[in-house]
């Protein structure tokens, strides 16, 4: 069973983290953003590249199976040597899985209507995902990179999946039985009413096939071609007659398109 867990780099200790695994989690997803000392202060995060590297060595000594670390792109502090820099410290660490993600402008966030922080740059985003791969990161989805199959994350290929899962805690989301769950994110209110949900959504059939349609897509997983109607098909080779798609026979006896 793979038993995972978040960590800002200042506030995992040793002590915490060591607590952690004999709890039984044994992977750790760290935030570290960047390894950037400006970057961070840009980014408003409440540890340095150090607190990061330090953090990052004390979770293998401990004897973590699996390490994580995400990083941040698109910030209008970054350029090449920036990135390159962030990414050879990345090879030089016991990492086996990285999660690269654009800078999103979130409502309710920082930096949220101040579009001049983010500055989009495909060829940055290229760069990134090719010297990753340079230092044994292998592509599974739009944002995620493992070192092998056995570091793939297991939870989130299930989400992609749509596999069933429970949420369980404030703020957490669920999906099975066709529904996605919502619990209260006003902590009181959760704590009142652990066992109810504040939303229920019911999921029809075509909410499902888009779900999956998106979610397979955009990783290695691709979509069980049944799935799709006989008019949905016959548009589906067409993109595959002009390469927007590829369609692989056999995984698994289904055809799968990706």
């Amino acid at each position: 069973t793979e038993i995972t867990t978040e960590a800002n780099p200042n506030s995992a200790t040793n002590i915490w983290q060591k607590d952690m695994f004999d709890y039984g989690v044994n992977r750790i997803s760290f935030g570290v953003q960047s390894f950037d000392n400006n970057k961070l202060d840009f980014l408003a995060r409440n540890h340095n590249k150090n607190d990061a590297i330090n953090a990052i060595n004390n979770a293998k000594d401990i004897g973590y199976k699996h390490i994580n670390c995400d990083i941040i792109y698109d910030t209008k502090l970054d350029t090449k040597t920036l990135i390159k820099n962030d990414l050879e410290i990345i090879s030089k660490l016991p990492i086996d899985h990285i999660s690269a993600y654009s800078l999103t402008l979130e409502e309710g966030t920082l930096f949220y209507n101040k579009s001049d922080v983010k500055v989009e740059d495909e060829n940055m985003a290229r760069y990134i995902f090719a010297t990753l791969e340079k230092f044994g990161f292998s592509q599974y989805e739009i944002s995620n990179f493992a070192k092998n199959i056995n570091s793939r994350c297991k939870h989130n290929i299930g989400y992609w999946e749509y596999e069933q899962y429970l949420g369980i805690g404030c703020g957490a989301v669920g999906c099975y039985n066709n529904q996605r769950t919502y619990t209260y994110k006003d902590v009181q209110k959760y704590i009142d009413n652990a066992c109810e949900y504040e939303i229920i959504e019911v999921l029809n059939k075509d909410d499902i096939l888009m779900e999956k349609t998106l979610l397979g897509l955009r990783c290695i997983i691709g979509c069980d071609i049944s799935l799709y109607s006989i008019a949905q098909q016959q548009k589906i080779q067409i993109l595959n007659d002009n390469n927007k798609i590829k369609i692989i026979k056999n995984i698994n006896k289904h055809i799968v398109i990706f």
